[in-house]
């Protein structure tokens, strides 16, 4: 049987030294869809920033893509998020460079060193999210909508095994939302799991997938 590409049992997790979430068991498969509801405050965003190693397992066990997260070593940190996609409620696109330039600054951050291998990969992760012909633009020329395509794309360039995608809708309209749901269901499908945090419950029961929730410092399946 394959390892879960996500393992956390009796994890606890701390902000400013009071407990976030405890008693945390979680497993993650590769190409599952995996929703996080819960309130503003309740845990979802620790959750995900403790498996890329930005918020501390203070107790349990916690791995992530075989990496043990109670025993990282601050230089091995780099490796582990170069495997991992993040998609950000606020798109955090560079606005003063192309999405082409954009997405070459992090091929060329993660190690890539060849033009024309970087040229084909954004090109592929483009047309994935079907933003190939806006590889010219400024991200202040497009749409929410547009702009939340590339960072899928950025998410995509290394190609990770797993993408935490936090509220990736929460600046979106219902529409565009949509379609920001559905193609990352269609990634999901191709063999990478996704995580997403969301308190759009209307999203959740249009594209079904296992849901869990965040409440009173626990997590559990709904």
């Amino acid at each position: 049987m394959e390892t879960p590409l996500v393992s956390y049992k009796g994890v606890e997790l701390h902000r400013k030294e009071l407990i976030v979430l405890k008693d945390v068991d979680l497993q993650v498969e590769a190409g599952e869809f995996l929703y996080i509801i819960g309130k503003v405050g309740s845990g979802k965003s620790s959750l995900m920033k403790s498996m890329y190693a930005e918020i501390p397992i203070i107790s349990g066990e916690a791995s992530v893509l075989g990496y043990d997260l109670t025993s990282i070593k601050r230089k091995d940190i780099p490796m582990l998020r170069r495997e991992i996609g993040i998609v950000f409620q606020d798109f955090q696109l560079l606005t003063d460079r192309s999405v082409y330039n954009n997405l070459l600054f992090v091929l060329q951050a993660t190690g890539w060193k060849s033009k024309s291998d970087m040229d084909e990969r954004i090109e592929q992760v483009l047309k994935e999210v079907g933003m190939l012909n806006k590889s010219y633009k400024m991200p202040h020329e497009l749409s929410g909508g547009e702009q939340q395509r590339i960072v899928i794309a950025r998410a995509l360039l290394n190609s990770p095994k797993l993408i935490l995608a936090d509220e990736p809708t929460g600046n979106l309209d219902p529409a565009t939302g949509e379609q920001i749901v559905a193609l990352m269901h269609q990634i999901a499908s191709q063999g990478t799991a996704i995580i997403m945090a969301t308190h759009n419950l209307a999203l959740v029961e249009q594209f079904p997938a296992r849901l869990l929730r965040c409440h009173d410092k626990h997590i559990t399946s709904c």
